[in-house]
């Protein structure tokens, strides 16, 4: 590819550095004119600022020979429009050669009329920023004004900067290469310190590596593929990582399954009769809208782990809810028979409720009571209603007898009044003095008590209570002296000291015959002997004296 001519010099000034410069249309090209874009008589044209020139990769050309080996051809680079190093001026070549003229289209008199003047001012291309690194040092300008970079033991062409210093070539070129390196930067730190995942950081490494491969910068390019290497290395081992997180994720979302299952299995398992079925049945249908919410935001398990997980979790709901359908269905089978016992027990009591009979009926209302509870229960409301049945025909004939022990107990206070005189007569015959004389007043109060007939029933244990008192007191003295007057009891304690009275004797001469001897061991002896004997002798005649008495 050629190089571009130069520009005819024109009387115009020349155009700042970074502004291109179009090329001017052939004959054949011009468009024709806009009406929006036709000039108004009177109106100046708008100023657009010109282009400056496009920097051309040449086409390989072999050099002149020289010592230097001839460079390998070089693609031509395609570029936007020139960059030019900031604050650096333009060079004499470029400034001395201005912009062609610009044909364009003749207006007609009717466009130019009525047309205000405007102007447009020119908006200079910003300056492109210097190379602030030391790519350039591993590049050089040819003297044909090809650039050329140093990649480790090779130098190889990158392209020219047309109408541009050697320095503002090679910083240009020097810029692309600093872009590159600014990209491996911005990786690195992002995955040094952001949490970029190893996906997003292959796709940006891979664009890097495109990127480098053979491109036309000139820089240190063995430590830039140096830094990518490194890269790679950084992108496998967040790639490492992420794997290892997903793996415990996994792990620890299957624990959470685990968990999940284990307890929906052990609430299928409960006891039926234990069991509470409303929480059970509100927790189990929790436990489904966990599992759906762990499929929808939770780490993917292993297809095979979660169909297995789902089946056990599956089938604990079906054997709780055949559980509860059956548990139910025998509950209502128990609640139609408690229902059609307790009616029964129901039409019994309604029947009792106007008897008369006040003792056996009272029984009979207990014993209902007794069979009502073992019955069991129905329906809540036909419970309910049932109850309160059987319970007003039991008020009703506890009402009526309580009414008629109320009038009886109100002729029973002046029975009570009696008796309380009676008990003040019973008590003062304590302590009998005289059994025979107690034991008459005793049988003379008794009668009277019987004809003083009933108290009320709140007073009786108590009455009663104190009457037995005495008659106690009595009957345990009475008892006593029989037990000293009695016979054979006589005969066996007057038996006991005769039997005494002789021993007594024959150790007297045991003990006369042991001092006759002088043996003080056998005198000693036959006194402990006859010591013994005269001491139960003493206690045998006084039990014979009570007897006697």
């Amino acid at each position: 590819m050629a190089e571009p001519e130069a520009a005819e010099p024109e009387a115009a000034e020349p155009e700042a550095a970074g502004e291109t410069v179009p090329e001017p249309p052939t004959p054949g090209e011009m468009p024709s004119p806009d009406p929006s874009t036709v000039p108004v008589p009177g109106e100046p044209e708008p100023v657009t600022p010109e282009p400056t020139p496009e920097p051309v990769t040449p086409e390989p050309t072999p050099e002149p020979v020289t010592p230097e080996p001839t460079p390998e051809p070089v693609t031509p680079e395609p570029t936007g429009t020139a960059e030019a190093a900031p604050g650096s001026a333009p060079s004499p070549a470029a400034a001395a050669k201005p912009a062609p003229p610009k044909p364009g289209p003749v207006p007609s008199p009717a466009a130019l009329a009525g047309r205000r003047p405007s102007v447009t001012p020119a908006v200079p291309s910003p300056p492109q920023a210097a190379s602030t690194s030391n790519a350039i040092t591993f590049g050089r300008v040819g003297d044909d004004g090809t650039v050329y970079v140093r990649d480790g033991e090779e130098e190889r062409a990158v392209g020219s900067y047309p109408e541009a210093s050697n320095e503002e070539a090679l910083a240009y070129f020097a810029r692309k290469y600093d872009e590159l390196a600014a990209t491996a930067t911005l990786l690195e730190q992002r995955l040094g310190q952001t949490e970029i995942s190893a996906n997003e950081a292959r796709e940006a490494l891979k664009a890097l590596r495109d990127q480098i491969g053979e491109a036309n910068v000139v820089g240190d390019l063995p430590a830039l593929r140096e830094r990518v290497t490194a890269l790679e290395v950084a992108v496998k081992d967040r790639q490492r990582a992420e794997t290892e997180q997903r793996a415990q994720a996994k792990a620890e979302a299957t624990t959470v399954r685990e968990a999940l299952v284990a307890e929906a299995e052990k609430l299928a398992a409960s006891d039926v009769h234990q069991i509470q079925w409303k929480t059970a049945s509100a927790r189990m249908r929790s436990m489904l809208d966990e599992w759906r919410g762990l499929q929808k935001k939770g780490p993917k398990l292993d297809k095979d782990v979660e169909n297995a997980l789902w089946h056990r979790l599956s089938t604990a709901r079906s054997a709780f809810d055949k559980a509860r359908k059956a548990f139910f269905s025998e509950l209502d089978t128990q609640h139609a028979e408690a229902k059609r016992t307790k009616e029964k027990l129901v039409a019994e009591a309604e029947a009792l409720s106007t008897s008369k009979d006040w003792g056996s009926t009272a029984g009979a209302f207990k014993r209902l009571m007794q069979e009502w509870r073992r019955a069991g229960r129905a329906q809540r409301a036909d419970d309910d209603a049932l109850w309160e049945r059987f319970r007003s025909a039991q008020d009703a004939f506890f009402n009526a007898k309580d009414e008629v022990v109320a009038a009886e107990n109100e002729e029973f206070e002046a029975n009570l009044a009696v008796k309380e005189e009676l008990l003040k007569e019973a008590e003062a015959l304590l302590p009998v003095t005289d059994l025979e004389a107690a034991k008459s007043q005793l049988r003379t109060i008794q009668d009277k008590w019987d004809d003083a007939g009933k108290v009320p029933r709140k007073d009786m244990s108590r009455v009663e209570g104190r009457l037995r008192k005495v008659e106690q007191a009595v009957r345990d003295i009475e008892d006593a002296k029989w037990s000293r007057s009695n016979p054979e009891l006589n005969a066996r304690a007057q038996s006991m000291v005769e039997q005494l009275e002789r021993a007594v004797q024959g150790l007297e001469q045991d003990l006369e015959a042991a001092r006759a001897t002088g043996n003080d061991k056998k005198i000693a002896q036959a006194q402990a002997a006859l010591d013994g004997r005269r001491q139960l002798l003493d206690a045998a005649r006084g039990g014979l004296s009570e007897f006697g008495s």
